[in-house]
């Protein structure tokens, strides 16, 4: 049986090496963040010393046959659920949150390793972790870029835009009306339009931009990566 302070102590390292993955999700302004991440790891690593020692009063009695496996196996298939509200399901097939969602079920790996005792373990896997998030990151954007959907939003003067031009450059740049989204501006009278598309990397996102701001009625054009 482990003295209280040996418990303490790997709880408090879970929720700590749990920090180190949440802040990085936190940084790029994910759903789940630090404290979210935090949370996961403490509380796998409680349900870990809970499976161990929270049945220890009882096992070994006339009758009493018990398992106390089980009770750390269910993170493992429990945590899913926290992923799952991680993940978004945009439009054309495209999915957004699975390397959150990924992120919180090897968080919860970590809090269950570091309440069984396996901190070298449970340190390593924390740090390769974290260079996957962060590290690779800058690479996947530079290698991949043909697999990227950028948005481009448009705000619009309801009344003076002039639509036709609008139509032109879209269609001159393969842009089709499928995958536009409108929505009221601040104002009144405005219009927010947001086009998504998958460009490739001989598709210049600017020169779409510029030929979009120039249009007659078209007050602001910003994109998102």
């Amino acid at each position: 049986m482990l003295s209280t302070y040996d418990m303490l102590l790997r709880l408090f390292v879970a929720a700590l090496l749990g920090s180190i993955i949440g802040w990085e999700r936190e940084r790029r302004q994910w759903t789940a963040g630090l404290r979210t991440h935090m949370m996961v790891s403490l509380g796998s690593a409680l349900i870990m010393l809970v499976s161990m020692y929270g049945f220890n009063d009882v096992i070994g009695k006339p009758g009493i046959s018990l398992d106390p496996s089980r009770v750390a196996a269910q993170v493992v298939s429990g945590i899913g659920f926290l992923g799952a509200g991680t993940i978004f399901f945009l439009r054309n097939e495209i999915v957004k949150g699975l390397t959150t969602a990924a992120g919180l079920w090897t968080v919860a790996a970590i809090g269950l390793a570091v309440g069984g005792g396996l901190y070298i373990e449970a340190v390593a896997t924390t740090l390769i972790a974290f260079i996957i998030l962060a590290v690779f990151k800058p690479f996947e954007n530079r290698f991949f870029k043909k697999n990227r959907y950028r948005k481009i939003r448009m705000l619009l003067a309801q009344k003076h835009v002039d639509f036709d031009a609008i139509e032109v450059v879209l269609n001159e740049h393969n842009i089709p009306f499928k995958e536009l989204s409108l929505s009221a501006g601040d104002g009144s009278d405005e219009i927010l339009i947001t086009i998504q598309k998958q460009f490739t990397e001989n598709e210049n996102v600017l020169k779409v931009i510029a030929e979009l701001k120039n249009i007659t009625g078209v007050t602001g054009v910003d994109f998102l990566s």
